[in-house]
């Protein structure tokens, strides 16, 4: 998916930590920690890899895949409040 330049500029400074708290209050639910991955599962059976690091921030194609693996849209990240 691509998303518009300002809703990017927004999503690329997101830290792992803002990521991991959109996941839960998205529904989705650690499963699996092995030192700095964290792998989070949804009811509907889609899985996501998080490469947790304080403060840390993504490149674009590790970002890109992390929310491709989310399926959010643009609204969806909207809702979760990780872009205006």
């Amino acid at each position: 998916m691509k998303y518009p330049h300002n809703i990017w500029q927004q999503l690329k400074n997101k830290t792992a930590g803002e990521l991991m708290k959109a996941l839960e209050k998205d529904g989705w639910v650690r499963d699996v920690r092995t030192g700095a991955q964290q792998i989070y599962l949804h009811e509907d059976r889609r899985r996501v890899s998080i490469h947790y690091h304080p403060h840390m921030t993504y490149g674009p194609k590790l970002l890109k895949a992390i929310l491709e693996d989310t399926s959010w849209t643009v609204q969806d990240m909207k809702r979760l409040k990780l872009v205006k």
